[in-house]
C-alpha cells in the first residue's frame, strides 16, 4: 500500500468513526437534534458535522425532520426489521452459546424474565460429555432466588422488585437451596460487585452453576449461565466460568440494545444502602 493509500484508508476509517460517533446521539429522550447540538456532543466543528450530515443523508443513515433538524434515517430501520439483526433474546442468545459450549464443553443457557417476575429457561446447548446437565423443565416458571441464574437477574432489578422476593418464603428445593433472606442480601450485592452469580445444588443435586445478566435498552431481561456436573467444578473453576460468561453476556446484551448508560442505571435502582459494587460489560 502507497503513503497515498494509507492516508486514505485512514481518513475514510476517521469518517466512518465520526458517523458512528454522531450515530450515537440519537436516542428515545433525543430522537432529533440540530446541527449545533450534534457538534457539541461529538466535539466536531459544526462546518465537518454538516458535511458528515449530509453524505449521511446521501446514504439514508439520518433523515432531515421538517423543522431542519436530524434525526435517524430510513435505511437503519429497514435494516433492523428486515430480519438480519436478532430482536428476541433466544435469537441474540443461541448463536454466542453454541460458540461458549464449545469453548466449555459444559451445557449452557439462556433464561429470560417474565412478566410474572419469574424465570424461565427458552432454550440450552448441551454438552457433549457423557455426564451433563440437561434442562427438563424449559418453558417451566421459576422464582428467582432459585439458582444462579435468577440470582443475576434479581440482582439487578429495583430494590422494592428484590425486597418482594426475598419477603415470600423461598422452599427448600434441594440441600444447597438459600433460604434465609440476610443470605441473599448478601450474595446479590456480591453479585452486583462481581458481574456474575454462582449456586451449588441449590435447584438439582449435584449440579454446580454460573450465570450472568442480560440487558437490552430498558434493563436486565435475563441471564445466561452454564450448570455443570459438581465433580468439575471447583471454586476456581467457578471463578474463571463466572467471569467468561459476564464477558459472553454482555456480548448479547449489546446486540439487543443495552449500553454501558443502560446498565449504570439499571445497578443505581438495584443498588442497597453501603452497595457499591458495578457489574461491568
Amino acid at each position: 500500500m502507497s503513503i497515498t493509500d494509507e492516508r486514505g484508508a485512514r481518513t475514510g476509517v476517521q469518517a466512518v468513526d465520526r458517523a458512528v460517533a454522531i450515530l450515537r446521539c440519537f436516542d428515545a429522550r433525543r430522537p432529533d437534534l440540530g446541527i449545533s447540538e450534534i457538534a457539541r456532543m461529538t466535539g466536531l466543528s459544526t462546518s465537518t458535522t454538516h458535511r458528515l450530515l449530509v453524505a449521511m443523508q446521501t446514504n439514508r443513515l439520518v433523515r432531515q425532520t421538517a423543522d431542519r433538524r436530524y434525526g435517524l434515517g430510513p435505511l437503519l430501520v429497514q435494516l433492523a426489521r428486515s430480519g438480519a439483526v436478532p430482536t428476541t433474546l433466544r435469537d441474540a442468545a443461541l448463536p454466542v452459546l453454541h460458540a461458549l459450549r464449545d469453548e466449555i464443553d459444559e451445557t449452557v443457557a439462556v433464561h429470560e424474565l417474565l412478566p410474572s417476575g419469574e424465570r424461565v429457561v427458552l432454550d440450552q446447548v448441551e454438552s457433549r460429555q457423557v455426564l451433563r446437565r440437561t434442562y427438563t423443565d424449559i418453558g417451566v416458571p421459576i422464582d428467582l432466588p432459585l439458582g444462579a441464574p435468577g440470582k443475576a437477574i434479581l440482582a439487578m432489578l429495583p430494590v422494592e422488585r428484590q425486597e418482594w422476593w426475598l419477603r415470600r418464603p423461598v422452599p427448600p428445593v434441594a440441600p444447597g437451596t438459600v433460604t434465609d433472606p440476610d443470605e441473599l442480601r448478601a450474595q446479590l450485592g456480591l453479585i452486583r460487585q462481581r458481574g456474575f452469580s454462582e449456586s451449588r445444588a441449590e435447584r438439582v443435586v449435584g449440579i454446580r452453576a454460573v450465570a450472568a445478566p442480560l440487558f437490552d435498552h430498558t434493563g436486565v431481561v435475563g441471564a445466561v449461565g452454564t450448570s455443570v456436573p459438581e465433580v468439575r467444578m471447583d471454586d476456581r473453576r467457578a471463578a474463571q466460568l463466572g467471569e467468561r460468561l459476564r464477558e459472553v453476556a454482555w456480548q448479547v446484551s449489546e446486540t439487543l440494545g443495552a449500553t454501558d448508560e443502560v446498565v449504570a442505571r439499571t445497578l443505581e435502582a438495584a443498588r442497597r444502602p453501603g452497595d457499591t459494587g458495578s457489574a461491568e460489560g
